[in-house]
C-alpha cells in the first residue's frame, strides 16, 4: 500500500461494523475509495482478527490473568504452547510480551474452583509453563485509539467502555445465544449471514443485536491493528499503589482518561492493582507519560513496571465452553 489513511484505520478498527456510506460521511470521502482502501487494509493484515467485545460479568464469569515467564526455548516450543492454550475453551485471549513475562493468559470461569482445576490441567499439560503470577481482575476500562487521529470528530465519535465488576448474571434465551455464538465466532459477519448461521430472520436478529447492546451486553465490535506495520509502540504499565482514597483514584482515573495514548486499564487484584495499556506513534510519547504519571502521583505509586507489548495470538471476551451443546 502507498500511504495509510490512520483515520480510516481508526474508524473501522473501532467499529467492525460500521457500514461503507457511513466511512463515507464521518471520513468525507467516496465509498469506491472507502472500499478500495479497506480491501488493502485487511490484505495487507493491517487490520485483523476482529472480535466482538462482551460483558462476561453478565454472564456470571469472573477473569483471571496469567503471566507465564521462562516459559519456552524456541520458536517451536513457543507455537506449541500457544496452540494447546488455544484450545481450552476457557482461554479468551492471548499475547506475547518481551520482558519479565513472556506470555499473557486470559481464563474466564464461573468460579475460582472451575479455574484451578483448568489451570491445573493446562500446566500439567505443559511442563514449560512452571514460573507464572495470577491475577483476578476486577474490571477493565477499554479506550478508542484516538492518537491515531486529529480529527475532533472522529475522537468524539467513541467512548470509554467498561467490562467487569458486580454485575447481576442474566439470563439468555436460545436464539439469543445462538446469535452471540456466530457473533463471537465471527463479528464482522454480515446481517443477512448472521441470520442465517444463527437461524433467526434479519428483522429479529437487528432487533435482538439493538437489545443485546441497549443492554450493555455487547459493547462494542474491534479490529485488531498490526502495530509493526504502522510503526506503533505498544507497552503494558504495572502498578502497585498504596494511600489511594476515592478523590485520588477519580484524579488518576481521570487523569488517564484524557491521556490519549491509554487505550486499557485493568484494575487488579494481585501482585499489583492496575495495569494500563499505552499504544503511541512516538515513543518518546509514552517515556513523557511514565515521567508525568509518577510526577504528579508520586504520592499513589509504591512499584512500577513497564513491559513491551508484542503480538496477540487470540482475543476474545466470552470463552468458547458458554456455548458447548
Amino acid at each position: 500500500m502507498s500511504k495509510i489513511d490512520l483515520s480510516l484505520v481508526y474508524a473501522k478498527s473501532e467499529n467492525v461494523r460500521i457500514s461503507l456510506k457511513e466511512l463515507s460521511s464521518l471520513l468525507q470521502k467516496s465509498s469506491q475509495l472507502l472500499k478500495y482502501n479497506l480491501v488493502g487494509l485487511e490484505k495487507e493484515k493491517i487490520l485483523h482478527d476482529p472480535y466482538c467485545i462482551f460483558d462476561y460479568s453478565y454472564f456470571g464469569l469472573i477473569l483471571f490473568r496469567v503471566y507465564f515467564k521462562g516459559v519456552y526455548i524456541s520458536e517451536r516450543d513457543k507455537l506449541k504452547i500457544v496452540h494447546n492454550l488455544k484450545e481450552n475453551p476457557y482461554v479468551l485471549s492471548i499475547y506475547e510480551l518481551i520482558g519479565e513475562f513472556d506470555l499473557g493468559v486470559e481464563f474466564a470461569s464461573p468460579n475460582p474452583s472451575r479455574f484451578n482445576k483448568e489451570f491445573k490441567k493446562i500446566i500439567s499439560d505443559n511442563p514449560l509453563l512452571k514460573e507464572y503470577k495470577i491475577i483476578l481482575n476486577l474490571v477493565t476500562h477499554i479506550y478508542p485509539r484516538q492518537y491515531l487521529t486529529k480529527n475532533p470528530m472522529l475522537q468524539g465519535l467513541h467512548n470509554q467502555k467498561i467490562i467487569g465488576g458486580d454485575r447481576e448474571k442474566e439470563n439468555f434465551s436460545p436464539p439469543e445465544r445462538a446469535l452471540l455464538r456466530v457473533l463471537l465466532l465471527k463479528p464482522a459477519i454480515r446481517y443477512t449471514a448472521l441470520a442465517k448461521e444463527s437461524e433467526l430472520n434479519i428483522k429479529t436478529v437487528k432487533s435482538m443485536l439493538h437489545n443485546l447492546t441497549k443492554r450493555h451486553i455487547i459493547k462494542g465490535y474491534k479490529y485488531l491493528i498490526n502495530k509493526d506495520k504502522l510503526g506503533i509502540n505498544k507497552s503494558r504499565l504495572f502498578l502497585k499503589l498504596h494511600n489511594l482514597d476515592l478523590e485520588r483514584e477519580t484524579s488518576l482515573m481521570n487523569y488517564l482518561y484524557e491521556t490519549k495514548e491509554v487505550t486499557q486499564i485493568n484494575k487488579t487484584v494481585g501482585d499489583w492493582d492496575m495495569e494500563i495499556d499505552l499504544e503511541a506513534l512516538d515513543k518518546t510519547r509514552i517515556r513523557y507519560f511514565i515521567i508525568s504519571l509518577r510526577q504528579d502521583f508520586s504520592d499513589l505509586i509504591a512499584q512500577f513496571n513497564l513491559i513491551e507489548f508484542y503480538d496477540y495470538y487470540k482475543i476474545a471476551y466470552l470463552p468458547m465452553d458458554l456455548f458447548k451443546e
